[in-house]
């Protein structure tokens, strides 16, 4: 392993301060919050840092609070924390679900909200140091190659899938990201936050290398809203999702008045299926109505040679995800 230095920084414009000075250094530096992947990352070669910036000395970015109706997660809240803060659990389950289903006891103990929005991919290739388009070539090895878990939907130049169970409930909530970086902050929805590959196909999100993702706003909690998170595995823990499902529904009685569906594990980024939600909107969740929004889930799937089924599972998750959300 490649020798580093680390750095406390006493808040977060120091910690942006830090990441600027070492890139004008021509050093890399690394951003570590939980560490839960950051540091497998650097044992196996995939980030060499000449510095790690460790955010754990800043305090008080591992709070939930209240500000001008507004709910504020701290970055630096554990997965096992939020999942189990009363007033997530009771006014945005979809996120404590969410948060619940991330890996194991051990990873949600020490892994942060913002590591698990930021991770990096976990496709064969990239993470076994392929010179794909994530690690700086021009090729993505899982067209023809091993593609069991990869996009269906928004795939191409390179068709790896979104690792986070949190982000797409924090689309679905319709959450701002507080960015934090050495030329002043930006407050942007978390839908922008998130890049395709036809933006940026080393990248995964908006963040500049001097920048840090703060902090989580959720909009007031509006009475009669339900949500759920749905997770499908190949295995029945540690793994990350081959589909899933974020769901929230504003109702009148029985009648659904808004909602947000975000599908998590086909596409680069949080998928929403906003032809789903107008479906939804103004109608009684009848089986009928649930099978009919599955069906329009999987419309413009693209799968590749070892993922078709992909397409029916997803069907079929969003189905199951929406009558259990309308019962």
């Amino acid at each position: 392993m490649k020798a580093f230095s680390n750095v406390n920084p006493k808040d977060l414009k120091d910690a942006a301060s830090q990441l600027q000075q070492a890139s004008k250094k021509g050093q890399a530096a690394t951003i570590v919050g939980g560490g839960s992947d950051v540091l497998g990352m650097v044992k196996e070669r995939l980030v060499t840092p000449d510095v790690l910036v460790n955010l754990k000395s800043i305090r008080g970015l591992d709070k939930v609070t209240e500000q001008r109706g507004e709910i504020v997660i701290g970055g630096l809240i554990t997965l096992d924390a939020l999942s189990r803060d009363p007033v997530i659990s009771k006014n945005y389950n979809v996120l404590a679900e969410a948060a619940g289903h991330v890996g194991t006891p051990q990873i949600r103990n020490a892994g942060t909200l913002a590591g698990n929005v930021c991770q990096r991919p976990w496709c064969w290739y990239f993470r076994n140091g392929f010179p794909c388009y994530k690690n700086g070539g021009k090729t993505c090895f899982s067209i023809t190659g091993e593609n069991e878990f990869h996009a269906i939907f928004g795939g191409g130049p390179s068709f790896i899938v979104h690792p986070s169970d949190t982000a797409p409930a924090l689309v679905a909530l319709d959450a701002k990201f507080r960015i934090v970086g050495s030329s002043g902050e930006r407050t942007i929805a978390a839908a922008d936050f998130f890049q395709l590959p036809t933006d940026n196909p080393a990248r995964e999100n908006v963040l500049a290398s001097d920048e840090i993702l703060a902090e989580i706003r959720l909009p007031a909690a509006k009475n009669n809203t339900r949500g759920t998170y749905t997770k499908i595995m190949d295995r029945e823990a540690w793994t990350h999702a081959v589909i899933s499902v974020a769901a929230v529904m504003e109702m009148d009685g029985q009648v659904c008045k808004s909602a947000r569906v975000v599908l998590g594990g086909v596409a680069p980024i949080p998928w929403r299926v906003p032809k789903v939600e107008a479906l939804l909107t103004g109608k009684r969740i009848t089986p009928e109505l649930a099978a009919q929004a599955g069906a329009a889930a999987i419309e413009g799937a693209r799968p590749l040679g070892k993922n078709q089924y992909k397409v029916p599972l997803t069907q079929a998750v969003v189905k199951q995800t929406l009558m259990a959300l309308g019962a």
